[in-house]
């Protein structure tokens, strides 16, 4: 057991300290984690929503925030995982919460924890709650780390419980069908509460747990819907409708489906926090989620966007299909090695005309080299006639997003992805914060 940081360590020095805590990075449960809340005493009293999902999740998440604050109230977001900074991690109106901050908490859980083992995202969580406790809220906003039943976020019966999507991912721990992986979403469900599931086709498994627990399941299509045209979009609820609505800051072909999974988690509680429609308008204007089909400002133009299954590249792809007119796609492309590759170039293989495979580094990360042979590999023959696209391995996300940029001519796009840790790579590289 490494020993405890003293009083003088940095954020860094209690990070690393975390890092090797616990002997598995993931290692579902909730038994271990409930035992040290009780300790800390946590509760929340503020109206919380849990947003599960296997994509859409991020967007969601940042839609209600900006909207509740649009609205005048003080709230707290969790999300997982960062690009840049652990912190981004935790906003407290929205502001990122400090290095002084979490170290008071991190102070606060390895007290209260005494023997119990906790992992990295066990003992993070437990003190981003306990922050969000302590700071007076009106609501909090927690986005679910993986899956749903035995994440560390499901110790929370949230007012609101919100499933964005069911698809495959993170097989290895959910399941391998949509049935399995819907099973295990649909325990952020709870007795009696609203239950929203916004995506519009959901797996059996969570329409029959929603109906065992008793739970207020709203379906996209039956309870909610959007409907829309070029200029503005309207919502309608059970008992709701707003219309005349801007379309969200945040790109991409599924945020409608998003924005409404808000508007309807927030239909369901307004007798406990009313939101007037220039806070829904606001809120969607000024949502902002880095790394989801963001465009960079300048040429050639630059998308980072973290998908990294199938169902978050196909909506990429429909995403980069209704761009304009691009002569060439450069794609700098960095995956883990449990992610499913073929499944993700079956859905923008035909796209791509010259990959730049970025090494990721970690156990799941794999070398250039191997990254680039995985992507010829899963490349469709190319139609008779027609160039090959070309496929080159480098060191790292900076190395490759580096030749991209100066292989790319000024009306071509360059669209980084694959990864959390490939967009970090890039941001970091141009000099950005998040």
């Amino acid at each position: 057991m490494p020993p405890r940081p003293d009083a003088t360590a940095g954020l860094a020095d209690w990070l690393h300290y975390l890092e090797s805590l616990h002997a598995k990075t993931i290692d579902l449960g909730l038994e271990r984690v409930k035992a040290v809340a009780e300790r800390l005493a946590l509760r929340l009293d503020a109206v919380t929503f849990t947003v599960g999902g296997t994509n859409g999740k991020g967007s969601t998440c940042a839609m209600l925030e900006a909207i509740l604050l649009s609205a005048g109230y003080r709230v707290g977001l969790y999300t997982s995982p960062h690009l840049i900074d652990f912190n981004e991690r935790a906003r407290v109106n929205g502001e990122i919460a400090s290095d002084a901050a979490l170290i008071e908490q991190f102070q606060a859980v390895e007290d209260a924890r005494g023997e119990t083992s906790l992992t990295y995202f066990e003992f993070t969580t437990l003190a981003i709650l306990r922050m969000f406790s302590q700071a007076r809220l009106d609501a909090v906003v927690l986005e679910v780390g993986l899956g749903g039943r035995l994440d560390a976020v499901n110790i929370i019966d949230a007012d609101v419980a919100i499933v964005t999507s069911v698809d495959l991912d993170h097989m290895d721990y959910l399941g391998d069908t949509r049935e399995k992986i819907g099973f295990e979403k649909a325990h952020i469900y709870r007795a009696g509460r609203p239950a929203i599931c916004s995506d519009p086709v959901p797996p059996q498994s969570l329409l029959d747990h929603a109906a065992a627990i008793g739970a207020d399941l709203w379906l996209f299509g039956r309870d909610f819907n959007y409907s829309g045209d070029r200029q503005q979009w309207a919502y309608g609820g059970r008992d709701v409708r707003r219309s005349s609505l801007g379309y969200p800051a945040l790109r991409g072909a599924n945020q409608l489906l998003n924005a409404s999974a808000a508007l309807a988690a927030l239909e369901t509680v307004r007798m406990r926090l009313p939101v007037p429609q220039q806070a829904v308008r606001l809120g969607l204007l000024q949502a902002n989620l880095p790394g989801r089909f963001q465009i960079l400002p300048g040429q050639p133009t630059v998308i980072l966007d973290v998908a990294h299954n199938p169902h978050a590249a196909a909506v990429l792809a429909q995403n980069l299909d209704n761009m304009g007119f691009h002569p060439y796609t450069h794609a700098v492309f960095g995956m883990l090695s449990d992610k499913d590759l073929p499944g993700v170039i079956a859905k923008l293989g035909s796209r791509v005309d010259h990959w730049y495979c970025a090494g990721l580094p970690g156990a799941r990360g794999s070398d250039g080299a191997t990254l680039a042979g995985q992507v010829r590999q899963a490349l469709p023959p190319s139609p008779a006639g027609a160039e090959a696209p070309t496929v080159t391995a480098y060191d790292d996300p900076a190395q490759a997003y580096a030749a991209a940029r100066e292989k790319a001519g000024e009306g071509d796009r360059i669209v980084v992805f694959g990864s959390f840790l490939t967009v970090a790579g890039v941001l970091q590289a141009l000099g950005r914060k998040v």
